[in-house]
């Protein structure tokens, strides 16, 4: 089974078919156990962050997990752990999580000098955006808002890196618009400001006088 939480948050058997998951409080519970695969998450704060309204009690909460077991069967088991819960998946089988895998991939190859395999690897990092992480999630859980500010500059980053490799194997025609287009969007940041510098200095002296 593979999920998604870089957008809404999705669930999908091997074949292709979406999970039906009800619910924004089962999306959410779902969207708060997938934040960190196979980690442990407080009952309390699941009661506290799956409705927009406020928390929930403890059936309540015990109620909305029952039906998310339902609906995710075996391949996904969520089990109690101690005072909270977890959901029993790879971390793999998380978009975020493969995002961060190639994201890293992507990063090493720039760093080793292989711009065409660091661009191939973070164009696919990046495809696996949907929308904002967590989106519906982060306005009203601190934990989500939190992991989506992360995932945020993680993507930020990533399209840094893209940008520069694919200015390195002088794909300019494509990444100047898209770095203008960043460098706007975010003046503060200083890598596109310096990877505009670079690109503008480096076309000047191409510039036949």
């Amino acid at each position: 089974m593979w999920f998604g939480i870089l957008g809404e948050t999705w669930a999908r058997h091997d074949d292709g078919t979406e999970v039906p998951l009800g619910g924004p409080a089962r999306r959410a519970l779902l969207a708060l156990l997938l934040i960190g695969p196979g980690g442990v998450v407080p009952a309390e704060q699941l009661a506290e962050e799956i409705e927009p309204a406020g928390a929930v009690s403890a059936h309540a909460l015990q109620s909305q997990v029952s039906r998310l077991r339902t609906a995710l069967g075996p391949a996904a088991p969520i089990e109690r752990v101690g005072a909270g819960y977890r959901i029993a998946v790879p971390q793999e089988a998380v978009d975020a999580a493969r995002f961060e895998a190639l994201a890293a991939e992507g990063r090493a190859a720039l760093t080793a000098g292989d711009p065409a395999r660091a661009a191939a690897e973070l164009r696919r990092a990046l495809e696996l955006w949907r929308g904002p992480a967590l989106a519906g999630l982060a306005d009203r859980s601190e934990s989500a808002r939190a992991a989506a500010a992360r995932l945020e500059e993680a993507r930020l980053a990533a399209l840094e890196d893209r940008i520069e490799a694919e200015l390195l194997l002088g794909e300019h025609r494509s990444a100047v618009p898209e770095l203008r287009e960043l460098t706007d969007r975010h003046p503060l940041r200083e890598r596109p400001a310096g990877l505009s510098w670079t690109t503008a200095s480096t076309s000047s002296k191409r510039r036949p006088r």
